[in-house]
């Protein structure tokens, strides 16, 4: 997938580097390059991502940018959708994963998956600057899943 056309992976105030390396990780296995941070709990660079990112440091880690703040991170994004597993107040479209990307695909400009923090994901106030909600159809008494295996699902589709 050619890099004007691959969405951005926005990881917002990711808690554990092992989880960024991991998500890295999970990028390249689709061809996914474009990695955006928001403000990472544990500094940036980290040592403990690159570790996990095994071989998708140099090509994904290098290449990420480190923002203070989501709004700053969406600059040029035309399109973003949010990932959360909670129902929310807002009136914003919801898609599943497959049909997520095949919106992605057909949008002529930016697009980007927002993700949240591994504790409690996306706050409210990050999910309202996202175009839609994208929910991954899991078993509703256990929704939630780990960061890099959020990527991965969403690389995949």
């Amino acid at each position: 997938m050619s890099d004007l056309r691959q969405p951005v992976i926005i990881l917002v105030r990711p808690q554990m580097g092992e989880n960024i390396g991991a998500a890295a990780r999970a990028m390249l296995n689709f061809g996914l390059t474009r990695l955006r941070l928001v403000a990472p709990r544990d500094g940036w660079p980290n040592p403990r991502a690159v570790a996990m990112a095994s071989g998708a440091a140099g090509r994904v880690l290098d290449q990420a940018r480190v923002y203070p703040t989501l709004a700053e991170a969406m600059e040029g994004i035309d399109y973003a959708f949010a990932t959360t597993a909670r129902g929310r107040e807002l009136t914003k479209p919801v898609f599943t994963p497959a049909s997520a990307m095949e919106k992605a695909r057909a949008h002529d400009g930016n697009c980007a998956i927002i993700f949240g923090p591994e504790r409690a994901g996306l706050e409210n106030e990050d999910v309202a600057r996202a175009n839609a909600i994208v929910t991954v159809p899991v078993n509703p008494e256990f929704a939630s899943l780990n960061l890099a295996q959020a990527v991965l699902l969403m690389g995949y589709e």
